[in-house]
């Protein structure tokens, strides 16, 4: 079953990583077998002995590690419900307290079974060193872990304003257009100009409300078919927008904002730029649990300086995707002299029930 995206969206802004997850467990493995390493090699070891102390070393640095990543990847959601400073306060608390008693279970074993591994220093001083060296690793593991998430939470913030930047963007172009198009239409024909008043509202209403970080495909589809609705009022013949969507599941969600964008842009800076007008194709497809959506457009070869708006479209899209859907989800540009088009794939995801 697909992650939903209300989860998503709840884990780009947590504070700890999720050590439940087999790339986060081997990460930590990685570390720990280092810092086993750098306290091997910082020991006064006997010539020979090397490996036998770092095995020794590993044994117990190893056990620590992937001890501290069941305790957080159990105590990691009610945690953070305590605010990225108690969370963090709390976790050290926990992992050194998980780490003295780990110690102390080392030596009484040690002290019992002593034949097989020796631990030279006193009980006290060896509680004492684990307790200090502890302290450093865990110290400076949460000082990274906080600025890591601190990066990302301004990443997630910034893509939201990127959303709400783009719901306020109405082209001014577009909107004198429209406005001029219904204004001809309201002597010639007065329930056309009502229902593109209507429509207009619509579209309106949809770019500049509330932020929203995704809707469904339906809503998104919608939305975008208002617009050319609108277009075509204005461009009449020379505007042809084949819709090839029935593959598509409409309850899946969607970055807000994603279709009409590059439908403005296909019309805009493609349609718009040649004499006889041309075609859009809008094609989507569901793939296992992947969504393919493509948008095409010819364009004029004399327009070749316009496609930025296609560029910083697709450039937008792309940080937004990555940071809803990671490596799942590509945006891939084909562009040649007459053609221009874009194919998005993403994960299928719907509402948690």
């Amino acid at each position: 079953m697909p992650e939903s995206i209300e989860t998503r969206n709840r884990i780009s802004q947590v504070y700890l990583p999720d050590f439940c997850a087999a790339g986060s467990i081997l990460v930590t493995l990685l570390v720990a077998e280092l810092i086993a390493i750098l306290l091997t090699l910082a020991a006064h070891t006997a010539p020979g002995t090397f490996l036998m102390e770092l095995a020794k070393m590993s044994l117990y640095v190893l056990w620590l590690a992937l001890l501290s990543a069941a305790v957080l990847c159990r105590a990691r959601i009610w945690v953070e419900k305590l605010g990225p400073v108690r969370a963090f306060v709390l976790s050290f608390v926990m992992l050194e307290v998980l780490c003295v008693l780990l110690a102390e279970a080392t030596f009484q074993v040690t002290a019992r079974y002593g034949e097989a591994t020796v631990i030279n220093d006193s009980h006290v001083m060896f509680l004492l060193r684990t307790f200090a060296i502890s302290s450093i690793v865990i110290a400076l593991a949460m000082r990274y872990l906080y600025i890591s998430s601190e990066w990302r939470r301004s990443i997630v913030l910034e893509a939201q304003a990127r959303i709400s930047a783009l719901q306020a963007l109405i082209r001014p172009h577009f909107l004198f257009n429209s406005m001029n198009t219904i204004a001809s239409l309201t002597r010639s024909d007065p329930a056309r100009a009502e229902e593109a008043v209507e429509d207009l509202a619509d579209l309106l209403r949809a770019n500049l409300g509330g932020p929203k970080d995704h809707t469904t495909l339906k809503e998104e589809l919608e939305v975008s078919a208002i617009y050319q609705r609108i277009e075509k009022l204005r461009l009449g013949d020379r505007l042809r927008v084949r819709w090839d969507i029935e593959n598509l599941p409409m309850r899946a969600l969607i970055p807000s904002l994603t279709i009409q964008p590059l439908l403005e842009n296909a019309i805009y800076h493609g349609i718009e730029q040649l004499p006889d007008g041309g075609e859009v194709i809008v094609s989507g497809s569901r793939i296992g649990d992947q969504l393919q959506i493509r948008i095409s457009n010819p364009v004029s070869r004399t327009a070749a300086g316009k496609k930025d708006g296609n560029r910083m479209a697709l450039a937008n899209i792309q940080q937004r995707f990555e940071l809803a859907y990671g490596k799942q989800a590509t945006v891939v540009l084909d562009e040649t002299d007459d053609h221009f088009s874009i194919q998005i794939v993403f994960p299928y995801t719907e509402h948690s029930a």
